[in-house]
């Protein structure tokens, strides 16, 4: 780094009477040296400097503090000036309060919206507010600060909080979060902004399309291993809830970014923390004990005087004054008894008392994980990935339950012109029925406003292009195999399963293009109305749901698409017959509008990739074959030479009552055996004129069994080899003999643990795929 230039203070005197220029320059320096002190009082003295751009993207000094992370100085530069002065923009368009909000600092924020509200209102070049940045940026506490600050400054019209929240393409800020996965974020929009439910952007996407086009936010779109499995599900993650405290917010954020202690401590800190819940849990358990014996206690009193007083048989006792009260169908529910418009926090699933059951269930889950290392960046990324799964079913779940049905005519070109919609404009002529089970969101291109023209022009702009279809959102999750979004869709609007795209594609056709194979396993099992018509369906160009299975989509997921295009070519077949045989022959229609069968489609568009999978079966099968010959010559080599020699009276081994020659006998037979099988199982792939067909199981059945007999026979080659070197060394190895036998079979182990994904995916797509041999149970 370049040493950085001394700056000359002024004095006061010198600082007041300074010129213009002179004074930029001055700031500049002091501010890129971070004298902020010297800011400070530039501020105080020269009135001039309050206003003045520094840097040539025109920012201020206050916008650089602010970048810099003064808190307070930033708090004392703000003192000292005007609203005018603080609105001051770059040439981006940012105030100070934009580039807070991005960075999410909360102390900044509070104290520059607090000190401006109308900071908060203020817009950029792209049409962006600080409330749209800490949107877009997933800063969820400058979010909440800022609205707290802002909302009571728009007066009794909540309508007006929503002309703040798009920007120029019309995506709002619960599209952006939706988008970039803040869905903690996008759980505190849904609740303060109802109304963006409904939404849709310039290009038409309502924040359910967004979530669709998401299949990595959800448990179905993510894989794990058998470890992570373990780990995510004893990890417990809590559902979100509404957050509206300003204090608690700051007081958050501080704990956060600047942590009173060393982040190799973090352990034991999760253990104090453990300890002060368990305290927490222990004492609601000992509350809830003596409440519901202080209420038994009463119960019993005031049997015992209806008795004395009226000698008559004690009736029920009146429960209305205890805390849970048990509703018609036997379920706790928490109540006010002083307040009979309170009904409680609604029906629980499970009595009081199972909740402290419940709590010591997860504060027990929660010492694992901080003995197994909750800190680590393995488990970290596990409780992540769960926190995003659980989340993203709750947003869709909000999405689902606010947006059913309701009408629009905002397509997000015009935010600043149009509202959402209230209930007297239900009645109007002008208003766009949108149902999302029926035929999805309305495709509005941008236009633009002509010179002269009124807001009202938009609109009917917009009512003429509103022929225009496009994919619902549960069109996209079939093609991205959201099974959690197809299911909850499907069980509140059952017709959803009639939505078309452009193409005319159902949801059938749509599962079997894009090789959705859970998706289209569901619509198999599920018990769908006029389910024979909805896989009998062809698209405009007269494909069944058989040929676009046999269309070829290289790129589409599958287990196997790094692995080889021979195992590739044999998932795309199995898919091919998967759906073919999922509904009675003759079932699906022959022919397409050009006069196409499935199996033409499959044999034309697959060519290439049975070329290319005969050369990779080919090249493969050679070196095989080539390690085959070589295990081979070894085995038979040391088959021949008998360890410790042999009697010449009898001809029969010296050794052959020992345990380690019969295993060095045993293995060698096996170790020649397995290789020579090897080789000629490989010869036979070799000979093989790579048939389309061949590839479903044939050759991928004969590879499996040469690769395995290969791995025996080179496992047994070293087994053969420690039991024949054993009786060298063993009464000097002792004891150490495994372990130094361990290690020579190394070079095994690693070459086991590189070719074990391609092994146990040959297992996987011939013997463990079970929704390709259910179609028999599907049909029946």
């Amino acid at each position: 780094m370049y040493p950085k230039k001394a700056v000359d203070f002024f004095t006061d005197d010198e600082i007041k009477n300074m010129d213009t220029e002179k004074m930029k320059k001055y700031l500049f320096q002091v501010a890129m040296q971070s004298k902020w002190e010297e800011v400070v009082r530039t501020y105080k003295f020269n009135k001039k400097a309050c206003g003045a751009k520094i840097t040539k993207s025109g920012d201020t000094a206050l916008h650089v503090a602010v970048s810099d992370g003064q808190d307070e100085h930033v708090e004392e530069l703000v003192k000292l000036i005007t609203a005018e002065e603080c609105k001051i923009q770059n040439e981006r368009g940012n105030t100070p309060l934009h580039i807070a909000a991005w960075m999410g600092n909360v102390t900044m924020c509070s104290c520059l919206a607090n000190g401006h509200p109308s900071l908060v209102t203020t817009f950029n070049v792209d049409n962006e507010t600080p409330l749209f940045l800490a949107a877009v940026y997933g800063k969820k506490d400058a979010f909440l600060c800022m609205h707290q600050i802002y909302i009571p400054t728009l007066g009794d019209d909540p309508r007006k909080r929503y002309n703040y929240c798009r920007r120029n393409n019309g995506d709002t800020i619960l599209h952006v979060t939706i988008a970039r996965e803040y869905f903690d974020l996008a759980f505190q929009i849904i609740l303060l902004y109802k109304d963006l439910v409904k939404s849709v952007n310039a290009q038409g996407f309502s924040p359910l399309h967004i979530l669709a086009t998401k299949p990595s936010a959800f448990k179905s779109g993510s894989h794990l291993s058998l470890f992570q499995k373990i780990i995510y599900y004893c990890i417990y993650v809590d559902k979100l809830k509404e957050e509206h405290r300003k204090e608690g917010i700051i007081k958050t954020f501080k704990e956060e970014e600047n942590p009173k202690h060393p982040e190799n401590y973090q352990t034991c800190i999760n253990f104090l923390r453990l300890f002060g819940r368990t305290m927490e849990v222990f004492w609601a358990l000992t509350n809830a004990m003596s409440v519901c014996l202080v209420n038994k206690n009463e119960d019993n009193q005031r049997e015992e005087t209806q008795s004395a007083d009226t000698g008559n048989v004690p009736q029920a006792p009146n429960r209305t004054h205890t805390i849970n009260t048990i509703d018609q169908r036997g379920e706790i529910k928490s109540a006010d008894p002083e307040n009979p418009s309170n009904p409680g926090q609604g029906h629980q699933k499970f009595p009081v008392n199972y909740n402290t059951c419940f709590e010591f269930v997860k504060l027990i889950s929660k010492a694992m994980l901080i003995v197994l290392g909750l800190g680590s960046t393995q488990i970290r990324k596990i409780r992540e990935k769960k926190e995003k799964h659980k989340w993203s079913v709750q947003i869709m779940t909000e999405l689902l339950e606010q947006a059913a049905m309701y009408e629009y005519e905002d397509s997000g070109t015009y935010p600043q012109v149009t509202a959402p919609p209230s209930h007297k404009e239900k009645d109007n002529d002008e208003t766009i029925p949108y149902n999302i089970a029926d035929r999805g969101v309305v495709l509005i291109p941008p236009v633009s406003f002509p010179e002269g023209s009124s807001a009202a022009e938009p609109k009917k702009k917009t009512l003429e292009m509103g022929n225009i279809h496009m994919e619902s959102p549960f069109l996209i999750a079939v093609k991205n195999g959201v099974t959690e979004i197809v299911e909850e869709i499907l069980e509140i609007f059952p017709m959803a399963i009639r939505d078309t795209n452009a193409e005319g594609k159902n949801v059938v056709l749509l599962a079997a293009e894009n090789r959705q194979l859970f998706v289209f396993q569901l619509l198999l099992e599920r018990n769908i109305p006029l389910k024979d018509n909805m896989f009998s369906k062809v698209d405009n160009a007269g494909n069944s749901a058989v040929h676009l299975a046999a269309t070829a989509m290289l790129e589409a997921k599958n287990p196997c698409l790094d692995l080889g295009p021979a195992l590739q070519l044999q998932w795309e077949i199995k898919w091919f017959e998967f759906v073919k045989n999922s509904r009675p022959p003759h079932f699906f229609a022959p022919y397409n509008k050009k006069n196409q069968t499935a199996r033409d489609i499959f044999s034309e568009s697959h060519a290439q990739l049975v070329k290319d999978g005969g050369d990779w079966l080919t090249k493969t099968s050679q070196n095989c074959s080539v390690m085959g010959g070589l295990v081979a010559t070894v085995a038979f080599a040391t088959a021949t030479a008998v360890p410790g020699g042999i009697r010449e009276a009898t001809g029969s081994p010296i050794l052959e009552n020992q345990v380690a020659f019969e295993v060095f006998a045993i293995s060698s037979l096996l170790a020649m055996c397995s290789s020579i099988t090897s080789m000629a199982i490989f010869l036979c792939i070799l000979m093989s004129r790579f048939p389309e067909g061949a590839f479903g199981k044939e050759l991928p059945i004969k590879f499996l069994v040469g690769l395995t007999t290969l791995f025996l026979s080179i496992l047994s080659m070293l087994v053969s080899f420690c039991a024949g070197h054993f009786f060298m060394l063993k009464d000097k190895l002792k004891h150490f003999a495994v372990p130094v036998y361990l290690m020579a079979c190394m070079p095994l182990a690693f070459f086991a643990i590189i070719q074990l994904p391609l092994y146990c995916n040959l297992i996987y797509l011939n013997f463990k795929v079970p929704y390709f041999y259910r179609n028999a149970e599907a049909t029946e």
